[in-house]
C-alpha cells in the first residue's frame, strides 16, 4: 500500500513525538488521580477524555497549524448508526445473555430492564463529549497525518499503538489489582491488551473512514463503552463475555486491516457507504 496524500496537511510540521507527548501531559494526570481515588470520581476520567482534544485542538491551531480539515464532519446516514449500535450489543451484550443462557455467570442483583435501558441513557448523553474528544484526536487529527508519511497499514497500526499507550495507566492498574504477585500480572495484562486495543482502533478507523464521519466513531465509541459499563453496574460481565469482545476485535480488526476496503482520499466529500 502507498502512502495517501492530501493537499491540506503539511506532514513534515507534524511530529508525532511531539503530539503524543503533548496528549499525555495534558490527560494523564487525570488517569492517575481517577485510578487513586476510584470510580466515585469517574467525572476526572471524562476530563482525561477531553484532554485528548484539548491537546489536539493545540496542535492543530497553535503548534503544527494544520488545522482540522479531513477529520470527518459529516453526520453519516441511518444505517451507519444502527450498525454501530449493533456491534456494540453483539460484542456486550449477546454474551452477557450467553453468560445467563446457560448460567455461566451469576448476576449480580435481579435483572431489571427498565433500570438498565435508564443507566444506558443517563452514562450514554454523560460520555457523549469526552467519546467525540478521543476520535477527533486518534481518527479526525491523528491518523489522517500519518496516513501522509506512512502506508495505509502502518499508519493503521501506528495509531493503534498510539491509544494503546495513553491507557497505559489504566492497563497497569489492572495489573496491579489483578494479584498479589505484580510483577506477574502487570506484565501479563500488558501483553493480553496490546493486540485488542490496537485491532479495536483498526475498527473504529474503518468506521471512520467508510462514513467519513466522526459523529458515527463517536457514536459507536460510547455505545460500546456504555454497553459495557451498564452491563457491568447492572447485573456484572462475567469471563466469557470479557474474552468474547476481544475475540471478535482482534478476528475484525486483522480482517479489515488486510481485507478491509479502505476510504482515505478527500474524506470532507467522500461519498458515505
Amino acid at each position: 500500500m502507498t502512502p495517501i496524500k492530501t493537499d491540506h496537511i503539511a506532514p513534515r510540521q507534524f511530529s508525532l513525538k511531539v503530539y503524543l507527548l503533548l496528549i499525555i501531559l495534558f490527560s494523564w494526570p487525570f488517569q492517575i488521580v481517577y485510578l487513586i481515588l476510584g470510580e466515585a470520581f469517574r467525572p476526572i476520567l471524562l476530563l482525561s477524555m477531553i484532554m485528548v482534544a484539548v491537546g489536539t485542538f493545540i496542535c492543530g491551531k497553535y503548534i503544527f497549524k494544520d488545522g482540522f480539515q479531513g477529520a470527518g464532519w459529516h453526520w453519516g446516514r441511518p444505517k451507519h448508526y444502527l450498525f454501530a449500535f449493533l456491534l456494540a450489543l453483539f460484542l456486550w451484550f449477546f454474551p452477557s445473555v450467553v453468560e445467563q443462557v446457560f448460567n455461566w455467570y451469576t448476576p449480580l442483583d435481579q435483572i431489571n430492564y427498565s433500570d438498565i435501558t435508564t443507566t444506558f441513557i443517563i452514562s450514554f448523553v454523560i460520555t457523549i463529549i469526552p467519546a467525540f474528544s478521543e476520535e477527533f484526536g486518534w481518527r479526525g487529527y491523528l491518523l489522517p497525518r500519518l496516513l501522509n508519511k506512512y502506508s495505509t497499514r502502518k499508519a493503521l497500526l501506528l495509531h493503534g499503538l498510539v491509544t494503546w499507550i495513553w491507557h497505559l495507566p489504566f492497563i497497569l492498574d489492572m495489573g496491579l489489582n489483578a494479584g498479589e504477585n505484580s510483577l506477574i500480572y502487570v506484565p501479563m495484562v500488558m501483553i493480553v491488551s496490546f493486540i485488542p486495543t490496537i485491532l479495536h482502533a483498526i475498527v473504529f478507523a474503518y468506521l471512520w473512514s467508510r462514513t467519513a464521519s466522526l459523529a458515527v466513531a463517536t457514536f459507536y465509541h460510547v455505545c460500546f463503552d456504555e454497553v459495557r459499563d451498564t452491563l457491568e453496574e447492572t447485573i456484572g460481565l462475567g469471563t466469557f463475555a470479557q474474552n468474547w469482545q476481544m475475540l471478535v476485535l482482534t478476528i475484525l480488526g486483522v480482517w479489515l486491516l488486510f481485507m478491509g476496503k479502505w476510504y482515505f482520499k478527500n474524506i470532507n466529500t467522500m461519498d458515505s457507504l
